[in-house]
């Protein structure tokens, strides 16, 4: 049963190479792609009912024994961040089916969807650091060519942005495998928190905790998110979309990962300093959500307050605060996505994503505009939508740690995403209608399906959100009980 871990990563990857080969059949293409996420997700929920019956699972690749082999881990968190990236992905391409263009569709778009969402999951699932890194890799090399699909000038000049700041991010975190594997001897992440708990997190180690909190920060856009903006707002509206809800968030895992299974020993440190981060992060992302008048701009700060208020519940070390960030968290993948779709529609439909020359939409669109009014209010926290417990849990974990002002930098960024919030429906969806049916640049003829479907995903995790606190409360438990994991490994 355990085979099942590497079905996540092993499934996407195969489908993705065969598609490679049928590049001009596109609804082979389309169907083969929708089936392998489908399978995914099926497979995810069959691992989060085995983890939360048998605990943590795992499997040693190759035969060989921990720590020596390539170890696959599947706990509850990583398990159902799988069937979060599989909803997202499944909405994300179906919408690509009526928007992206035949032409880029023939640009092996469907395969390199593929890879991408294969680094994904294989990074929710890997337990070896330089793995991590070779997922980590393959969605990057696969955004690289998907953030630049459809050659315009402003594309190739963002991608080039986002591409050296990866690359860089990714030496340095070559440089933190080296040094650590030099102090420890090992890139198991079982037998690395062994190996730190036995001889001490010094200041050398604790040093090489914050190269490694400096690379996933980047790749998160925690503080360091001059790239974020400008990248995540020049692809089509699908790739944009599931950047939006995927990419910060593997970074947001890592972080997770790293700091409550190996460098948990020196909190007063380095989550003090996550802390600090995560409060920059969210003052400077609300006040680009509030300042501009761009479409994408302000969904593209709005991802970035979301990436500081999670990082606030890691920080608080409680079991209130890790449950409050892992439910917001997963709520934020859907509503990311779920935001950027309807976006990029308006766009399709105005031609334009300047807010002050859209108006009205919502007399021609009325399904469009309610579906946006759902997820803006899920994402300021109002019960029972899926952001408000995520909030509440978050918050409250805050301030049960004494971590009183970033609680407070919290309820402030809610703000700052209701002002936001407002001001983009209030000026796209209400007031006199400018665009007459005619008039419209383009059409919602296949979009409103997908956009339904997360929008569904959305409230059913807010109104169902019992059926999932078990296993909510179960990730958080077994993040911070590292010994949990250890055992999983080693047995």
């Amino acid at each position: 049963m355990n085979n099942l871990l590497i079905a996540p990563v092993i499934i996407p990857l195969l489908t993705g190479m065969v598609l490679i080969i049928f590049q001009k059949n596109i609804m082979l293409q389309r169907i083969l792609s929708l089936v392998a996420l489908l399978a995914t997700g099926v497979i995810a929920v069959l691992l989060m009912n085995r983890i939360k019956d048998g605990g943590i699972q795992s499997i040693q690749l190759g035969g060989w024994e921990a720590p020596f082999g390539i170890s696959f881990v599947g706990d509850m968190f990583s398990a159902l961040l799988l069937l979060a990236t599989s909803i997202v992905a499944i909405g994300c391409l179906i919408y690509a089916f009526s928007s992206i263009g035949r032409k880029q569709e023939k640009l092996y778009f469907y395969p390199l969807f593929l890879f991408l969402i294969t680094g994904v999951n294989g990074s929710f699932l890997t337990g070896d650091l330089f793995n991590l890194y070779v997922f980590f890799e393959l969605f990057l090399v696969a955004s690289y060519v998907l953030i630049a699909l459809g050659g315009t000038q402003r594309q190739l000049r963002e991608s080039l942005k986002y591409i050296f700041t990866n690359i860089i991010a990714s030496a340095f975190f070559l440089i933190g495998i080296a040094y650590l594997y030099s102090m420890t001897g090992t890139l198991n992440l079982a037998h690395l928190s062994l190996r730190i708990a036995e001889i001490g997190q010094d200041g050398l180690i604790t040093t090489v905790a914050l190269l490694f909190l400096i690379v996933f920060a980047m790749k998160a856009g925690l503080l360091l998110f001059f790239w974020l903006p400008g990248s995540y707002s020049v692809p089509p509206t699908a790739i944009a979309a599931i950047f939006a809800a995927l990419l910060t968030k593997v970074g947001i895992y890592a972080i997770f990962r790293m700091f409550t299974l190996i460098f948990y020993h020196e909190p007063q440190i380095t989550h003090l300093f996550i802390g600090i981060l995560a409060a920059i992060t969210m003052i400077l992302g609300g006040l680009g959500a509030i300042g501009f008048w761009d479409l994408r701009k302000i969904l593209t700060y709005n991802v970035i307050i979301s990436v500081g208020f999670i990082m606030a519940g890691l920080v608080s070390f409680t079991t209130t605060g890790i449950a409050g960030s892992i439910y917001y968290l997963i709520h934020d993948i859907l509503i990311k996505a779920l935001i950027f779709i309807i976006g990029g529609t308006i766009v399709h439909l105005t031609g334009t994503s300047d807010l002050r020359k859209i108006s009205g939409l919502i007399r021609l669109h009325p399904q469009l505009g309610w579906m946006f009014f759902l997820a803006a209010l899920s994402m300021v926290g109002i019960p029972p939508l899926s952001g408000f417990l995520g909030k509440v849990f978050t918050t409250q974990g805050v301030f049960e740690s004494g971590y009183y002002w970033l609680g407070a930098i919290g309820l402030l960024a809610s703000l700052f995403i209701l002002y936001s919030m407002i001001k983009l429906f209030m000026n796209a969806f209400w007031g006199e209608t400018i665009l007459s049916e005619d008039e419209e640049k383009g059409t919602t003829k296949g979009l409103l399906f997908p956009i339904a479907l997360l929008t569904v995903a959305s409230v059913a995790m807010g109104i169902g959100a019992e059926a999932i606190t078990g296993y909510v409360d179960q990730a958080a438990e077994q993040l911070l009980n590292p010994s949990l994991y250890i055992q999983a490994v080693f047995e």
